[in-house]
């Protein structure tokens, strides 16, 4: 139950104390001077129940929460700051004498924002205060890039997988029940699995450790047959670490002949390494590749304003696993940006978000995205002079090709890609095509004509505009703004340890990232309104000196 509360008003005492002891105050009694309480508690009244023992102030608790990642200060270091720092009390409107509250409020707090959906709300009801006074401009134009995120996760190969989640499911079943698990277990279990599976216990050669990983198997697929029975009790068979064990299973066993085998290259293979479960603890981290690095968990992608004439802020924040494409980020995106009224005209980004799909849906929005697409990377494209698709006219009504040479196509063809849409083949004749003179630039077949496979017309001139768009002047220049974005992530990596993880899960891994974004407004807002702006980038003395020659 919500307790009553009088917007936070600041105390007297609070005042005059705080005013004395930071003359030239700081960020956290700034923010407090221009927007007063940027939390209420009716904004998170949906979370609490209506009766029973008042709680802490949630308006209160987002306001810890902002300030405590500002500083990337642990839940006790935030609640000792609030018993002990007279700024924080002055920005949380509290008595000097505040005892504060216990550091676990601050965890109990983040539960009840993922379990009620309202993790949002940190990042959202901050953008409503900017906005409110005048800071959230510039929003015409914005851009997103992302960065890794490595998980809180002990590193595992694929026999310390198997047998850690085998020894987790057997003390999770050894609480739920005893009994059931007395009953099911085998004398060798105890000698097996009575400590961490970890590389230091296990054997060094391959023959071994094969021979150690499909008995795990079989000891897993028995434990597993009987946690399936009609006739055992309902938490035993949906025991979260029964439900991992089997998943776990199915990606790195298969059965033959009744056996249990041990995924390798020479029968069936293990999964794609973007669908495969690397954590008994973390099941929705993935290993993702960048530059040749490879991390296991997730990627954070930040969308922010970029106007210099107006505060940096960032206005969306995407958690995904690692091994998700950043194409399919995009529609994300622009769908929070509609909700939350935010919606660019131009959204910059790289070439790893750019798809012919992603451009043709932004145009229906009325928004410009705009990055490098993909070159023609056929062999005609490639070599000086070839004929590449753009050298063909083509006649989508008639459907007909005619070739630089001047000859058309003789046969026409309609054929599904893999997403199932569309796509069209206009084949030359094979007569025209081998006494051709430039047939060397066209086509490598030594016997057919040339085959050409393009797009509907939307897409393919789309496709094609877009090609010649980024090869243009005013192309280049607006694109350099997104080159911007990379000092956001800089900053939030360096300043607020954005690339680690604080806790395990897609879901609370993406708090993190929405309470590390209103954070780093939160910082901005201050800063602007302090008369500090963005620097330039900087430039090393010996760029300089060769600059200046």
């Amino acid at each position: 139950m919500l307790k009553a509360e009088n917007e936070f008003e600041i105390p007297e005492g609070t005042i005059n104390t705080a005013k004395a002891a930071f003359p030239k105050g700081n960020r956290n009694m700034k923010m407090r001077d221009v927007f007063g309480p940027l939390f209420k508690d009716q904004d998170f009244a949906e979370l609490y129940p209506s009766h029973g023992q008042p709680a802490v102030s949630p308006g209160r608790l987002a306001m810890v929460t902002v300030m405590q990642y500002a500083e990337n200060l642990t839940d006790r270091q935030a609640a000792e700051a609030v018993r002990g720092r007279i700024d924080w009390k002055y920005a949380l409107g509290l008595e000097l004498e505040d005892p504060g509250f216990d550091f676990s409020v601050l965890s109990e707090f983040r539960v009840r924002l993922l379990e009620g959906g309202a993790e949002k709300l940190l990042l959202e009801k901050l953008l409503v205060g900017l906005k409110a006074q005048g800071l959230l401009k510039g929003k015409h134009t914005q851009r997103t890039d992302a960065t890794q995120v490595v998980a809180v996760l002990r590193q595992l190969n694929r026999l310390e997988l198997v047998g850690e989640t085998f020894r987790r499911a057997l003390n999770e079943l050894a609480q739920l029940a005893p009994e059931w698990l007395l009953e099911q277990m085998q004398p060798e279990w105890v000698e097996r699995y009575g400590r961490p599976f970890d590389e230091y216990h296990l054997p060094k050669a391959k023959e071994e450790r094969i021979a150690l990983a499909e008995e795990v198997g079989r000891d897993g697929y028995r434990l597993l047959r009987a946690a399936y029975q009609p006739a055992t009790a309902a938490e035993v068979s949906q025991a979260a670490s029964v439900e991992m064990l089997r998943r776990i299973w199915v990606q790195q066993y298969y059965l033959e002949d009744e056996k249990v085998r041990w995924r390798s290259k020479k029968g069936p293979g293990l999964p794609p390494a973007g669908q495969r479960i690397t954590s008994p603890d973390d099941p929705e981290a993935r290993v993702g590749t960048k530059g040749g690095s490879y991390w296991k968990c997730y990627q954070v992608h930040f969308t922010e304003t970029c106007d210099p004439q107006h505060p940096r802020l960032i206005t969306n924040v995407q958690t995904t696993p690692a091994s998700t494409n950043d194409i399919k980020v995009v529609p994300q995106v622009h769908a929070d940006l509609k909700a939350g009224g935010d919606v660019p005209r131009t959204h910059l980004v790289d070439g790893g978000y750019v798809s012919l799909d992603n451009l043709l849906d932004s145009r229906q929005q009325g928004i410009d995205l705009l990055g490098p697409i993909h070159e023609d990377r056929s062999w005609q494209a490639r070599a000086q002079g070839g004929y590449d698709l753009s050298c063909f006219s083509l006649d989508m009504e008639n459907m007909q090709a005619t070739c630089p040479q001047g000859k058309t196509s003789v046969r026409f063809m309609q054929t599904k890609r893999r997403s199932g849409k569309p796509k069209f083949q206009f084949h030359f004749s094979e007569k025209d095509c081998l006494a051709c003179q430039a047939r060397p630039l066209c086509t490598r077949s030594k016997q057919a004509g040339r085959q050409l496979t393009v797009l509907p017309p939307t897409e393919y001139q789309a496709l094609q505009t877009a090609r010649e768009r980024q090869k243009s002047e005013p192309f280049k220049q607006l694109y350099q703004l997104r080159a911007g974005i990379e000092g956001t992530i800089s900053q939030a990596v360096r300043a607020f340890s954005v690339r680690r993880a604080r806790y395990r899960g897609l879901a609370r891994t993406h708090l993190q990232h929405l309470a590390t974004a209103a954070a780093i407004n939160f910082c901005r807002a201050a800063d602007w309104l302090s008369g500090l702006r963005p620097e330039t980038t900087r430039v090393d003395p010996f760029v300089a000196l060769v600059q200046s020659v």
